[in-house]
């Protein structure tokens, strides 16, 4: 059996926050098993969250500086988490945050310098998982799906509600992986216009109605006709979404309700297109800040006949945290950790920049 002491970091596209993950992965007889030893979601303040959100349109000096001081800003956090758990790390696996996700121009960016989180806490550290996926042709997302065959393969699908829905899916033996459609970028869009950073149990969209104009036209929205693989970035939302739902002049809450049932409706489907239309013996393991939302929840398992299985508020919050740690060791172990499958790519790859001595794991 081998077994690692990883640290997990994930920041994703709604900006609510930097999540940790200390997990334990080992490998019994080919498969991976994982034990989370201790999690923790540290908020963004105002100056973070607006930094992050303003960095695309920066000069270069600024988007490098910003580089290389938010991997300090996580290696700080990551000091603090293990000083305050009393625990030690044998790795560090961090996404990053996303600042560009354009896969059709050949392009991703996460920042987060990963040589800054090593330096600061003495960690070997894993880095930037996306690019090689894209370079090789494919989406560079979604990246979780290896987690959902390696840890939840008892599930015939996974889906996850962050800034993007995403699902994958083990259809007839063969796996994919792709966005769904916004999610959370959009609902805490408009929760910010009622002063507040999420619809908490979402109570905003229940005072709402649903406006079935604007949802026809984003139904309508081209996307959600291409085959998968494929996936969604801030710039495509920008591009393809905001103008369709600004021409809309309802009410705040009518747009939160309506898109609450968009989101809800768009998912309901593809998992029934997974499953060929029949969809009643799916299970399907949810996780992800959306599945907090009950209305969405409830709206999502109106529009589909599978078995929406809710977790443990911990694998909810912190399941992409954990794959990512996983993801860090398949890399130390230079095996496959981005699946051309999920991604679309010319191959499969083994994906992640190192920072850092790692002769002590490898």
């Amino acid at each position: 059996m081998i077994e690692y002491k990883v640290i997990g970091v994930m920041s994703g596209t709604s900006m609510d926050g930097v999540d940790l993950v200390h997990c334990t992965l080992n490998q019994t007889n080919g498969k991976w098993n994982y034990k989370i030893n201790a999690a923790k979601t540290l908020d963004y303040d105002e100056k973070w969250r607006l930094r992050l959100s303003k960095l695309r349109s920066q000069s270069a000096y600024n988007f490098v500086r910003t580089d290389r001081y938010y991997g300090e800003y996580i290696g700080l956090l990551i000091n603090d988490f293990l000083h305050e758990t009393n625990l030690t790390a044998d790795l560090i696996s961090s996404h990053g945050h996303t600042i560009f996700h354009q896969p059709e121009n050949n392009l991703t960016t996460q920042i987060g310098d990963g040589n800054a989180i090593s330096a600061v806490t003495g960690i070997p550290s894993v880095t930037n998982f996306r690019a090689m996926d894209v370079i090789l042709g494919g989406q560079g997302a979604p990246l979780v799906g290896i987690g959902d065959k390696l840890l939840f393969s008892e599930y015939d699908m996974c889906l996850n509600i962050g800034g993007f829905a995403n699902i994958s899916a083990n259809v007839n033996g063969n796996y994919v992986a792709y966005d769904i459609c916004p999610a959370n970028i959009l609902l805490n869009r408009i929760a910010r216009e009622f002063d507040m950073e999420f619809d908490e149990d979402g109570k905003i969209a229940e005072t709402g109605k649903i406006d079935y104009d604007l949802l026809a036209n984003l139904n309508n929205i081209g996307y959600y006709n291409e085959a998968y693989p494929k996936s969604l970035g801030r710039e495509w939302i920008n591009q393809n979404f905001w103008g369709i739902v600004r021409e809309c002049k309802i009410e705040k809450q009518d747009k939160m309700k309506t898109l609450v049932d968009h989101i809800a409706g768009q998912i309901g489907q593809n998992i029934d297109d997974l499953a060929d239309g029949d969809s009643s013996k799916i299970k399907v393991l949810a996780t992800g800040g959306g599945v907090l939302n009950p209305v969405l929840i409830d709206y999502i398992k109106s529009n589909t006949d599978a078995e929406i299985v809710v977790p443990d508020n911990q694998l909810i919050n912190y399941k992409e945290a954990l794959v990512f740690a996983l993801m860090g060791v398949l890399r130390i172990q230079n095996q496959p950790n981005v699946l051309a499958s999920f991604t679309g790519a010319d191959s499969d790859s083994v994906s992640g920049s190192l920072h850092g001595d790692f002769s002590k794991l490898v």
